[in-house]
């Protein structure tokens, strides 16, 4: 999504909602559009946009840092960053306590776990699955 939107760049929302919701129509015919989750997405989030553009005054120029809704998904990345940070500290200290399979699974684990080998740690891939 561009960061800033003058009137004369509305067009470009408006072609990225065309865009998407073409894609919509063409996924539907060859996809289940149950499992279509970031199409849906992605057309809802340029509908939202657009409406927003349509809505303000002549000369409003669009930012993310405005906008409630991109601050609460920024929000909930953050916070979700933090828990996996957390979950990944923990199981870094059972692994250096020998007691790594004492962890119970929980959500998120695989992106910790990615998270932990690409920081190059030792933590068993299989004790995390």
């Amino acid at each position: 999504m561009p960061a800033s939107v003058t009137p004369r760049r509305t067009s470009v929302a408006a072609a990225a909602l065309k865009s998407a919701r073409f894609d919509a129509r063409q996924a539907s015919r060859f996809e289940d559009p149950a499992d279509d989750v970031r199409g849906r997405a992605e057309l809802a989030e340029w509908k939202r946009l657009d409406q927003r553009l349509a809505a303000a005054p002549t000369g409003t120029v669009y930012t993310p840092d405005a906008d409630d809704v991109a601050q609460a998904e920024l929000a909930a990345e953050a916070a979700a960053d933090r828990e996996a940070a957390a979950r990944a500290d923990e199981l870094q200290a059972l692994r250096e306590l020998h007691a790594l399979e004492q962890a119970e699974p929980c959500g998120g684990d695989e992106f910790v776990r990615d998270e932990l080998t690409r920081l190059g740690s030792v933590v068993k891939v299989d004790l995390l699955r």
